[in-house]
Formats: structure tokens, C-alpha cells, sequence
């Protein structure tokens, strides 16, 4: 297997987050870090099907999709970083740090790095495929890959359009998607990591890819998703989005409460 590809894109992920790094210090925005690490992931991802020698079929559809995937993302959250003020998240972390935030800042970016490099690893496994034919499993891939892709760009336009109207300000959305999950990007983010096991049905360590959807269920619900969105949510719309909260599903879209 093409180990060496992975120490490639390791050195070039944290060359690409310290760079953010020293831009974050002279803009107080640390959002870049979001940016850098969607382009990164995505970045590395085309490396690996570029480079690794399997079997073109699966190794372009886990490329091609991580590909579109982070580069949406990185457009969608760059456009947001130069638009808008610091994102709450890393405005608590620069009241919380305080003095000490450049040097938290340093190993969190680091830290990006490496989640960015741990991401991309589903796509360097699934490339190895040996899978010359169209089968089920890479059929089922491009389906999910398909209804993952749709629902993140039609939740992230319904958001931007609410937001857009002046007399939303300080309202919850509550169109769409977004009447049937409080968070229906983040579940979309999720499902679509289901389609890189099924590109890697039958390539060598394919089994672990199974833990790529774990993993970032993990993150979005429990660490880096959910909670940090909620507190912000609340602190910025109080009573409005904790009526939310108790008539609409957290993630998985569902019917609401009356």
C-alpha cells in the first residue's frame, strides 16, 4: 500500500494550518481553521485518487466526492469567515483563554491538521480497491453520496435564505429541512461518510472505513457539532430557540412535536 502518500499530505496539512495560524493572529479570526481544514481534507483526498494505483472506478468515486464535498464546504464556510464577525465558538475561546489564546490557538490548529489527515483516510483505503466492475456496493455509495450531497446544499441554501431577510434577526429558522431537524447539515455531513465504506467494499482494511461515520457521529453530536452550535444558538436567541429545542429532532430529520 502507498504509505508514503500519507506522510506527503501530513507535512503538507500542517504547513497549510500553521499557515492559518499566523493569519488567524493578525485577523482575530480563527474560522480559517474551518476553511483550511475542509480544502485540506478535500485536497488530500484528490492526492490519494490521483496517486494511489487501484481500481479507477472506486478510487475516482471516493476522490471525486470527497473532492466536491470539502470544496463546497471550504467555499461555503470562506465565504461566511469574510463575511461575517468571528464565529461564537471561538469567541468563547478567546474570552476563556485570554492572553494565553495564541498559543492554545497554535496546537489547535495542529490538532486540525491531524483531523484532517485522520478524514482523508477513508479515501486513501477505499483507492486500494480492487473492485474493476460495477457492483452493488459501489452502486449503493453513489446513491448515498447522491442524497447525502442534495440535502447539505438544499440545508445551507435554506439557511443563508432566512438569514438573508433583516426580519429573521434573532429568529430561529424553521423552513425546509429545517423544520424536521435542528441540525439537517450536520446529519447530511454524517450520512455521507457512509458512502466511503461501500467505495472500499473490497479493498484491504476496508472493514475500518465502517469507522468513519462513527467517528464523526461522534464529533458532531457529542464535541465539535451540536453543543458548541446549541450554546451559541441560546445565548443569541434565548427563549425563541429553546422552543425549538423541545418540538424538533436534534439531528435525525422527523415529524415535530406539537
Amino acid at each position: 500500500m502507498n504509505t508514503h502518500l500519507l506522510a506527503h499530505t501530513a507535512i503538507a496539512l500542517t504547513v497549510l494550518l500553521l499557515i492559518g495560524w499566523f493569519w488567524q493572529r493578525k485577523s482575530q479570526n480563527a474560522g480559517i481553521a474551518d476553511v483550511l481544514w475542509a480544502y485540506g481534507l478535500g485536497g488530500s483526498a484528490f492526492y490519494y485518487a490521483v496517486m494511489v494505483q487501484g481500481a479507477l472506478l472506486p478510487r475516482v468515486l471516493a476522490g471525486l466526492l470527497a473532492t466536491l464535498w470539502f470544496a463546497r464546504l471550504g467555499t461555503h464556510i470562506f465565504n461566511r469567515v469574510m463575511s461575517e464577525s468571528e464565529d461564537g465558538r471561538y469567541q468563547a475561546m478567546r474570552g476563556y483563554f485570554g492572553e494565553n489564546i495564541n498559543v492554545f490557538h497554535f496546537f489547535f490548529f495542529l490538532a486540525q491538521a491531524f483531523m484532517a489527515w485522520l478524514f482523508a483516510l477513508p479515501v486513501w483505503i477505499a483507492a486500494h480497491s480492487q473492485d474493476q466492475a460495477i457492483s452493488l456496493p459501489l452502486i449503493l455509495g453513489v446513491v448515498v453520496a447522491i442524497i447525502a450531497f442534495t440535502g447539505e446544499c438544499v440545508a445551507d441554501r435554506q439557511l443563508s435564505s432566512f438569514r438573508s431577510n433583516p426580519a429573521n434577526r434573532g429568529k430561529t429558522c424553521r423552513q425546509g429541512l429545517w423544520r424536521y431537524s435542528r441540525h439537517p447539515n450536520y446529519f447530511f455531513e454524517w450520512l455521507h461518510w457512509f458512502a466511503y465504506p461501500l467505495f472500499a467494499w473490497h479493498a484491504p482494511l476496508g472493514i475500518w472505513v465502517w469507522l468513519a461515520p462513527v467517528f464523526m457521529l461522534l464529533f458532531l453530536y457529542f464535541i465539535t457539532g451540536i453543543p458548541y452550535t446549541e450554546r451559541q444558538a441560546l445565548r443569541s436567541r434565548g427563549e425563541d430557540y429553546r422552543d425549538y429545542q423541545r418540538t424538533t429532532s436534534a439531528f435525525i430529520p422527523w415529524r415535530p412535536k406539537i
